[in-house]
């Protein structure tokens, strides 16, 4: 899902019903409604596309990951189960999800950005992140600009795509479905390099030491859960669950869980 991106949105507008002060209910309500509003009572429907390591990711049949252990505190406030849903990355990043009720909250390793940021509400930034360069060992590509006359690769709708595209003159831009189409394409030597976050990357490094992390680049990206536009109930339980996480020590040892280290501060 990738500092996942922004694609040109197209605003899909829908009639929606306010239910105020119930703790769960069926629908939706307009931004500034004191109810709290879940697809589906008792269960809190989280949005994601797989795989996405160490965010998201299915491992012996349970998806587990960062975004899942951090939703997951926000379920045990809310006295519900989450359920992850696997959707596919565009109907999250264009709000879509959202409108026809698939999920109340999409958690998919998502850049912030002012295009999805009209289509959906985001949380407070939960995660930094940057753009990062993979490629086999040994290769001297240090910037996108490295790699004219070479192929490139990047994951459809996803923000390392728009850096590519910005910065990739001369060099041939080869698109996958998803992440792990990605990876596999640059361990085969299918194409040259792959762009992405550099979270994912340097988390496949580790399990694949035939490959490296040969270049970052400051974008300056910030995480944030989605929610769909105006559910400001359920979007200040999930601040107030990242808040809590980050001041009790919690945050970290999620962190630490799946990267192996504490945040930098």
């Amino acid at each position: 899902m990738s500092a996942r991106s922004a694609l040109p949105v197209i605003a899909v507008a829908a009639a929606v019903a306010v239910l105020a002060g119930c703790s769960s209910t069926t629908s939706g309500g307009k931004k500034g409604s004191g109810g709290l509003e879940l697809v589906s009572s008792g269960t809190l429907k989280t949005c994601t596309h797989l795989p996405y390591a160490p965010f998201q990711v299915k491992k012996d049949g349970k998806v587990v990951g960062f975004d899942v252990d951090l939703v997951d505190l926000v379920a045990k406030d809310l006295g519900v189960k989450q359920e992850i849903v696997n959707t596919p990355f565009e109907g999250i990043e264009t709000g879509q999800d959202f409108t026809i009720r698939k999920c109340d909250l999409a958690a998919a390793g998502m850049t912030i950005t002012p295009e999805r940021d009209k289509v959906m509400d985001f949380s407070d930034p939960y995660f930094n992140a940057t753009q990062a360069l993979l490629t086999k060992k040994g290769k001297p590509f240090k910037k996108v600009e490295d790699l004219k006359g070479k192929k490139l690769g990047y994951q459809k709708a996803t923000t390392g795509g728009i850096y590519a595209k910005k910065h990739g003159k001369g060099v041939e831009l080869v698109e996958f479905e998803d992440l792990g189409l990605l990876l596999t394409a640059v361990k085969s030597g299918q194409v040259d390099a792959g762009i992405n976050d550099n979270g994912v990357l340097f988390d496949y490094v580790k399990q694949n030491p035939d490959t490296a992390v040969t270049a970052e680049f400051n974008t300056g990206e910030h995480y944030g859960i989605g929610v769909r536009t105006g559910n400001d109930a359920l979007r200040k339980k999930i601040n107030a669950a990242i808040k809590k996480a980050k001041s009790d020590g919690t945050y970290d040892r999620i962190y630490k869980k799946w990267f192996g280290t504490t945040p930098q501060s």
